[in-house]
């Protein structure tokens, strides 16, 4: 039973909740909008309108308000707004989401950071992970592959390593090391980072990951009009070495 106040009226909080639909949530994402914002975001990370320019600190108390709803996540997304999609990856009951749903996420998600980061996290959380990133890496657009490849990221940091098939993630490894220099830009991102993450997660693979990182060497790729760095898969394994936290799985990669 929601709670109620004096008078038998609902909590605010608890009317917020239950009345909300995407058409609230896209006005109050509108009102939050910084257009010097938007104009960084579509300039140099490669967002597309629609977009109202909201920060995503700005979205966090939305997400708390809000915690997991799957059909108004469903709805968000498919108003096809970047910042209402970006806000969908957070508060998606990720153990809610088919595969249709999934497919349909990687295959309209376009600019910025909605395959790498709202898809992949998602299908990281759903029963479905395994399966969708094993088909995506696969796929001949590179958008697609890319979030194949985040999700075995995030994979690999959330689940324990006896859920892990150790043979299948070697294997994984081995296509990248061998393949890494050919692909998109996007793409070549996101295997590095699954070379990090997997050489940071799986206390097993790090060595080999590490062993693989420098065989690869210097990786490459442009992201845009912008700064951002392909960060050193040995270096960065051997930092998190250095401090003692191989192994140390995440409880949530959304952010």
């Amino acid at each position: 039973m929601p709670c109620r106040g004096p008078g038998g009226l609902l909590c605010w909080r608890e009317t917020l909740n239950l009345m909300a639909t995407a058409a609230d949530i896209l006005a109050e994402l509108e009102a939050l909008g910084d257009d010097r914002y938007k104009r960084m975001m579509m300039t140099n990370h490669g967002v597309r309108e629609p977009c109202y320019g909201v920060k995503i600190g700005d979205l966090q108390p939305i997400r708390k308000r809000i915690k997991q709803d799957y059909q108004l996540a469903l709805d968000l997304w498919d108003t096809g707004n970047y910042d209402a999609r970006y806000l969908a990856g957070l508060i998606a009951d990720d153990a809610r989401m088919t595969r249709a749903d999934l497919q349909h996420w990687v295959e309209s998600a376009a600019g910025g950071a909605l395959s790498g980061t709202s898809v992949a996290t998602v299908a990281a959380g759903s029963h479905h992970g395994r399966e969708v990133a094993l088909a995506w890496i696969d796929s001949p657009e590179p958008r697609i592959a890319a979030a194949g490849w985040a999700t075995w990221s995030c994979l690999v940091a959330l689940k324990p390593d006896a859920e892990l098939d150790a043979g299948e993630l070697h294997g994984l490894l081995a296509r990248v090391k061998t393949g890494i220099h050919g692909e998109p830009d996007g793409v070549r991102y996101a295997m590095n980072a699954f070379v990090i993450s997997l050489g940071c997660y799986v206390t097993s693979l790090t060595g080999a990951s590490i062993d693989a990182a420098e065989k690869i060497g210097t990786v490459t790729a442009k992201l845009g009009n912008n700064s951002c760095a392909v960060p050193s898969a040995v270096d960065t394994i051997r930092k998190v070495q250095a401090r003692g936290s191989i192994g140390k799985k995440r409880k949530t990669v959304k952010c």
